[in-house]
C-alpha cells in the first residue's frame, strides 16, 4: 500500500517479470540473441531516473530478495502479476517461465499471481500444455509474444485460426485475461509482428475475455485508442507508459495519457512497473504526483483525480483478477461505474450543447 497526503493506493502490479538472462542460460549459437534481448531491455532501463539505474551484470539475474525489496517492500506494490515469457529459442531454460515464477508462489503467497502464456504454433501439444497448467497453477492470465520466433517463424496474428484455438480454450478453462505485448520492439523481433489491429478482430470475437494491450500499441497510441475504445473488452497496460516515458519524456507522456483518457477512459488502465527494467518505487511516488500540464496543448485532455489514480494503480487490475481489496482501500460505488464505454463522451457533448 501506498499512502501520501491522507490518501492510501492498493498498488497492483500487473506486469512483473522475474526473468533469467543470465550468460549460463543462453542457448549455445544463439548468445547474439540473447545478449541483444537483455541489451535492448537495458537500453530502456536507462529511461528511468538516473539513481534507479543497475549495472548490467546485475541486470541480468536477480534474486528472491532482490524482488521481495524491490517491489514489495519498498516499491508499494500489494499484488504482483507475473507475466511469463518463454524465449526458449535464445534462453535455455527460458526467459521467465510459468515453472519458474510458480516456485515463488510458496514464498509469497496471496501478494503473487503467476500468469501463463500459450503459442498457437505448437498445436495439440501446446493446448495440452495450456490444459495441463490451467489446472495446476489455477491460470486467470496468460501473456502472448505474437512477435516470438519459433523455429522458422518469426511471429503470429491473434487472428489466426491455430491462434483462436488456443483463445477457444482460454475461455473454456477460465483464463479470461489475455495480455497482448503490443509495443516498442525489443530486438531482434520484428516491429510489424506487434502491430494491435488482429486485438480488434479477436476481441469481438471472444467477448468473454479480456484483452489487455502491454506498452498500450506504442508508439502506435492512435491506432489503439481508436479500436479500445470501441472495445469493452480491450484494456489499456500502461507498462512502459509510465516506466518509460513519465521521466524521460514527460511531454509525450502527457500526450499519450491524454488521449489514453479521452479515448479508453480510467476505469480501462492498469498500472504495471515492468521490473524488472524498472523498479516500482519511483513510479508510483511519480504517478501519485502526476498531473497533466496546464500548456494550451494539453487544455482538452481530461484530468485525473484522486479517484482515477486509485483505479489505475491497483482498481482496475484487482477487479479483473478478483483480488480482494481492504474496505479502507476500496472507492464508493457511483452511478457512473455502470457506463458503456464510450458514454461519458455523448454525455459530455450532450452537456455542453445544453
Amino acid at each position: 500500500m501506498y499512502e501520501k497526503d491522507g490518501e492510501k493506493y492498493f498498488v497492483v502490479d500487473s506486469h512483473s517479470h522475474f526473468w533469467d538472462a543470465s550468460k549460463e542460460n543462453w542457448v549455445e549459437g544463439k548468445e547474439q540473441f540473447a545478449k541483444g534481448w537483455i541489451d535492448c531491455f537495458y537500453g530502456y532501463h536507462q529511461l528511468g531516473p538516473p539513481e534507479t539505474h543497475w549495472d548490467w551484470e546485475k541486470y541480468l539475474k536477480v534474486t528472491p530478495e532482490d524482488y521481495e525489496r524491490d517491489v514489495f517492500i519498498e516499491g508499494h506494490v500489494d499484488v504482483a502479476i507475473f507475466q511469463s515469457t518463454y524465449l526458449k529459442e535464445w534462453y535455455r531454460e527460458g526467459f521467465n517461465t510459468v515453472e519458474q515464477n510458480a516456485q515463488l508462489l510458496e514464498r509469497w503467497g496471496d501478494k503473487l499471481i503467476v500468469n501463463g502464456r500459450f503459442d498457437p504454433r505448437e498445436g495439440d501439444a501446446g493446448l495440452h500444455q495450456l490444459e495441463e497448467d490451467a489446472k495446476k497453477y489455477n491460470l486467470k492470465g496468460v501473456k502472448l509474444y505474437t512477435a516470438e520466433w519459433n523455429g522458422d517463424s518469426r511471429g503470429y496474428k491473434l487472428t489466426d485460426p491455430e491462434a483462436y484455438h488456443f483463445l477457444q480454450a482460454a475461455q473454456e478453462l477460465g483464463i479470461k485475461n489475455i495480455h497482448v505485448h503490443k509495443g516498442p520492439t525489443i530486438w531482434p523481433l520484428d516491429k510489424d509482428a506487434f502491430d494491435v489491429s488482429d486485438v480488434d478482430h479477436a476481441a469481438t470475437d471472444f467477448q468473454g475475455l479480456n484483452f489487455i494491450v502491454e506498452h498500450v500499441g506504442l508508439p502506435r497510441i492512435e491506432d489503439f485508442c481508436f479500436m479500445a475504445v470501441q472495445e469493452p473488452n480491450v484494456y489499456a497496460g500502461l507498462s512502459v507508459v509510465i516506466g518509460g516515458l513519465m521521466h524521460a519524456r514527460p511531454k509525450f507522456f502527457a500526450k499519450v495519457m491524454g488521449e489514453l483518457l479521452f479515448w479508453v477512459g480510467e476505469d480501462k488502465m492498469t498500472f504495471g512497473s515492468d521490473y524488472m527494467i524498472w523498479t516500482p518505487k519511483w513510479q508510483v511516488e511519480g504517478f501519485v504526483d502526476w498531473q497533466m500540464p496546464d500548456d494550451d496543448q494539453f487544455a482538452d485532455y481530461p484530468r485525473l483525480t484522486t479517484a482515477s489514480k486509485k483505479k489505475i494503480l491497483g482498481l482496475n487490475a484487482a477487479k479483473l483478477y478478483d483480488i480482494p481489496v481492504p474496505q479502507e482501500l476500496q472507492l464508493p460505488t457511483t452511478a457512473d461505474e455502470t457506463m458503456q464505454p464510450g458514454e461519458e463522451l455523448v454525455e459530455d457533448k450532450a452537456g455542453a450543447q445544453a
